[in-house]
C-alpha cells in the first residue's frame, strides 16, 4: 500500500477501535489529518471536546491559535498532518493514562511509518515524553531538537498552554519562527526509515521511545 492507502487504513481501525476504556465514553474517535505528502508532522496530546464532537484534531480555540502559528510562518494547515498520542478524547479534558497512551502508540508509530516525515513537532508533554523520553520539562526543553529513529523531531508547548498563560504567548510564537530553519536541516540530512508496527505491541520500554542518541539542545 502507498502511503495514502497505509492512512486511510490506520483511520479505519481508529474509528472503531476498542481497545482502551476511552472508547466507550468517546463520541468520535480523532485518528488525524493532513496529506500523505506531508513532510512535518504536528502531534498533540488528545483531542478535546470539539474535537470529540467533530472527529477532526485542533478545531477548537487551541487549534485556532495552531492556525494562526502556521500562518505566521508561510504554512498552511492543509500542507501538514496534525494528530494526537491518544486518538480519543479524556473526560473532562484530564491527562492521558499511561495504558491509554500505549493503546493507540502502534497507531501513532504506522503514522509516522507511512508518512516519513522530514520533521516531528510534539505539542505538550505527553507527546514531547514519547519523542525525547521521560523525565523532561517542557520548560527546558521547548525548542529544541532531538532525533527519534533518524527522524528531526522538535519539542514545542502545545498551543492551549498560551490560552491558560498569556505569558507563554511569545515563547510560543518565537519556537514556532524557527521551524522553518528545522525543516530545512533536516532536508539536508539522510533520515532511516522509522520501523513499521503493525499492530499496537507491548508496553514500550523507556529505551525505546527514547532519542537515538543524546540530543544536541538548540536553545535561544
Amino acid at each position: 500500500m502507498n502511503a495514502a492507502e497505509q492512512l486511510g487504513q490506520i483511520t479505519s481501525e481508529v474509528v472503531v477501535c476498542t481497545r482502551c476504556p476511552l472508547s466507550q465514553t468517546r463520541k468520535l474517535a480523532v485518528p488525524g489529518e493532513g496529506p500523505a505528502t506531508a513532510q512535518v508532522l504536528f502531534v498533540g496530546e488528545g483531542p478535546g471536546g470539539r474535537e470529540n464532537a467533530s472527529g477532526r484534531p485542533f478545531v477548537g480555540p487551541a487549534g485556532e491559535f495552531l492556525q494562526s502559528l502556521l500562518t505566521s510562518i508561510g504554512w498552511s494547515r492543509s500542507s501538514v498532518f496534525i494528530t494526537n498520542v491518544v486518538k480519543c478524547w479524556p473526560p473532562g479534558n484530564r491527562d492521558p493514562m499511561p495504558e491509554e497512551k500505549q493503546a493507540c502508540n502502534g497507531y501513532l508509530d504506522r503514522q509516522i511509518f507511512a508518512l516519513q516525515p522530514k520533521l516531528i513537532v510534539t505539542l505538550g508533554r505527553h507527546s514531547m515524553e514519547k519523542f525525547f523520553g521521560p523525565g523532561r520539562g517542557i520548560s527546558r526543553i521547548h525548542g529544541t531538537t532531538a532525533r527519534w529513529r533518524g527522524i528531526l523531531c522538535c519539542a514545542m508547548y502545545h498551543p492551549a498552554a498560551a490560552l491558560h498563560q498569556p505569558s507563554l504567548r511569545e515563547i510560543i510564537q518565537q519556537d514556532f519562527a524557527r521551524l522553518p530553519t528545522f525543516l530545512e536541516e533536516a532536508m539536508l540530512e539522510p533520515v532511516e526509515e522509522p520501523e513499521p508496527r503493525l499492530a499496537t505491541p507491548p508496553a514500550a520500554s523507556p529505551a525505546e521511545d527514547a532519542p537515538s542518541e543524546v540530543p544536541q539542545l538548540k536553545l535561544f
